[in-house]
């Protein structure tokens, strides 16, 4: 059972979910890339015995890189969630380290919303709730924060309407 599951008030329901982006695991993305890319360029170098040892090593190194900063990042991916109630705005991150924020919809002030060129052309960026007394919580890698906050936007007005 998931952290906001566990945590709901009586009559409380979920109504949205988000998850981390899929980005988040740009770096072993990369290192893979990396490695197939060394490896293929070694097949087209020659015939020698040293060309395939290297390409092979290459590939190894890279796709062992790949799978230890693939490992931190799923960890993160599936420990992380972010749940719009129509009571709360719940964020639960970490595992070991466990960081959250559960502010009532009454006390949400506004939700900031940034994003890179990337994050508009993938779909992701950083949330900032901020609450009543000034707290800002930033979280960053979340997918499709616009719609997060749209949610969060028409909690609010169902509960004042």
């Amino acid at each position: 059972m998931s952290y906001v599951d566990k945590n709901l008030m009586d009559g409380e329901q979920v109504f949205y979910r988000a998850r981390r982006h899929w980005t988040i695991f740009g770096g072993a993305i990369l290192f893979l890339c990396a490695g197939v890319a060394l490896f293929a360029a070694a097949q087209v170098w020659g015939q020698q015995e040293w060309a395939n040892n290297v390409g092979i090593a290459a590939l190894a190194l890279g796709a062992l890189v790949a799978l230890l900063k693939a490992i931190p990042a799923w960890i993160d991916r599936a420990t992380s969630e972010f749940a719009v109630t129509n009571k709360r705005v719940i964020i639960k991150v970490g595992w070991v380290r466990r960081r959250s924020l559960e502010t009532l919809l009454t006390k949400v002030e506004g939700i900031e919303v940034n994003q890179g060129i990337w994050g508009r052309v993938f779909d992701y960026g950083t949330i900032i709730i901020t609450g009543t007394g000034g707290s800002k919580e930033p979280f960053e890698r979340i997918g499709a924060p616009l719609l997060f906050r749209r949610k969060v936007q028409e909690q609010i007005l169902a509960l004042q309407g």
